[in-house]
């Protein structure tokens, strides 16, 4: 096997099936990798080391009679700190929070520990997923592996981060605007939010008609497991896709040629020129796979006012006596742009409302021609830790700069980011996938196929624990 910090799930459920490893030494090696990482990266929004030690310890049992759970069972992952976890605090990367336990399980999470994985604690989030870089009041600021000068982005912070430096194959992030394709871009991961509520989520979400949960891992086959783990009905989610949970390892399989739209912009977007050239690449390569490409110059008109209006009204609402009584407790970025939202009058997010459903209409019948539409995830490579954006972007919309992702949570499409190069000064780049309603088989079909043809995501260049 190769070494635990960077093993697939595949490969550390191979040798926990031939007693090569147990989840004891699995989580002990782990541990340790935390302790030299930690103190640079800040991913953990709490550590659970009780919590794993049983895990790990129950998981160990079942090992030794030949009873595992299936290909989760004893490996470590994390939960972002926008979901709960019983027995640990749900703080939202706030101040403004309780730091009581939470005395329950969200759907995804129960569902994990259901597959026998090891729960290491709570990833670190911005403040209420309001911003698309990873630092809050409550945790300060998360770094990235691939350079701890950088972001890892946002707002699934803490996940991106440990799973890039090796910490877990993956972890459960939440995606309102983008909020796992954007730090899985940015530190060289694969991330996906399904179909909206494909996973289900409950207590509601701040943001109910936008917010997914998904994994963030280090390929699309992994990625692959752990969604199939935490999907299906529940009835607390009023959302929830009914009906079986689609085999998404077997979609790594498919081969089948696709009907692929490029669009380097969307029609508004303005990227780097080294990212769109690094994406141009990989669109390349898709095409000597058997894929037909076609370009597409322009998608949509830039829906960012119509996102704005629905994820921060939501957000606004549910603070709003935060806002009003102890406003010092928020990220000011956060506090303004709350601010603007929750002062929209019903007539005017009402108008966004019912855009939103065009909108919808006219991006169904935009990728009718296509199994799927691909572009950069982001314009850029990095944002410098500490800020809210690159240089040069509106300060007065602290998500509008992300461009190419929040347009599929309005739509609840599935999108993913998938790793497809390296900028000259070290950074990954990403490339979105985003396919029709309900079809995230597509995705993981032109993933696998990437994968095979061109070999895993390179890791980041630098040991942030020794420089």
């Amino acid at each position: 096997m190769t070494d635990i910090a960077f093993a697939t799930i595949a490969e550390l459920s191979a040798a926990i099936d031939a007693r090569a490893i147990s989840p004891r030494e699995i989580l002990q090696a782990t541990l340790a990798r935390i302790e030299r990482l930690e103190p640079v990266l800040n991913a953990f929004a709490a550590l659970d080391r009780e919590g794993a030690a049983a895990d790990a310890a129950a998981a160990e049992d079942r090992q030794m009679r030949g009873e595992r759970l299936g290909p989760l069972d004893g490996i470590p992952t994390s939960v972002k700190d926008l979901i709960a976890q019983r027995g640990l605090p749900l703080r939202f990367g706030s101040r403004a929070t309780s730091a009581v336990p939470a005395l329950a399980d969200a759907p995804s999470v129960a569902r994990l520990r259901a597959a026998g994985a090891v729960l290491l604690g709570k990833s670190t989030t911005s403040e209420f997923g309001c911003k698309a870089v990873g630092d809050s009041p409550l945790t300060g600021i998360t770094r990235n592996p691939w350079n701890p000068a950088m972001t890892p982005g946002g707002s699934s912070a803490g996940a991106a981060a440990m799973v890039a430096a090796g910490i877990a194959p993956y972890a459960l992030g939440t995606d309102g605007g983008g909020s796992i394709r954007i730090p899985a871009a940015l530190c060289g991961l694969f991330g996906i939010k399904a179909q909206f509520a494909r996973v289900p989520v409950y207590p509601a979400s701040a943001t109910p008609t936008l917010g997914h949960v998904g994994p963030l891992a280090r390929s699309a086959d992994d990625a692959a497991l752990a969604l199939g783990a935490i999907c299906g009905f529940d009835r607390r989610d009023p959302f929830a896709v009914a009906g079986p949970v689609p085999d998404f390892a077997a979609a790594m399989r498919d081969r089948r040629p696709l009907r692929i739209g490029w669009s380097a912009t969307f029609g508004y977007a303005r990227p780097d020129p080294e990212v769109a050239a690094i994406c141009a690449g990989a669109v390349a390569r898709l095409e000597t796979l058997g894929h037909r490409v076609e370009e597409i110059p322009a998608l949509m008109p830039d829906p960012a006012q119509m996102w704005a209006a629905e994820f921060y009204a939501g957000a606004g609402t549910r603070l709003r006596g935060v806002i009003e009584e102890t406003p010092d407790l928020l990220d000011p970025a956060v506090l303004a742009v709350l601010r603007i939202a929750v002062a929209q009058d019903m007539g005017a997010y009402y108008a966004k409302v019912f855009e939103r459903y065009a909108f919808r209409e006219a991006m169904r019948a935009a990728f009718a021609p296509y199994d799927a539409i691909v572009s950069p995830v982001l314009p850029v490579a990095g944002v410098p830790a500490g800020r809210d954006m690159p240089d040069g972007w509106d300060r007065a919309a602290i998500v509008s700069w992300v461009a190419y992702t929040y347009p599929f949570n309005l739509t609840g499409q599935p999108a993913a980011s998938m790793p497809v190069g390296v900028t000259a000064g070290g950074l990954p780049v990403g490339l979105q996938i985003a396919a029709r309603s309900h079809d995230e088989a597509a995705i993981f079909a032109l993933a696998g196929g990437y994968e095979a043809a061109f070999g895993p995501a390179p890791r980041p260049a630098m040991d942030c624990a020794t420089g």
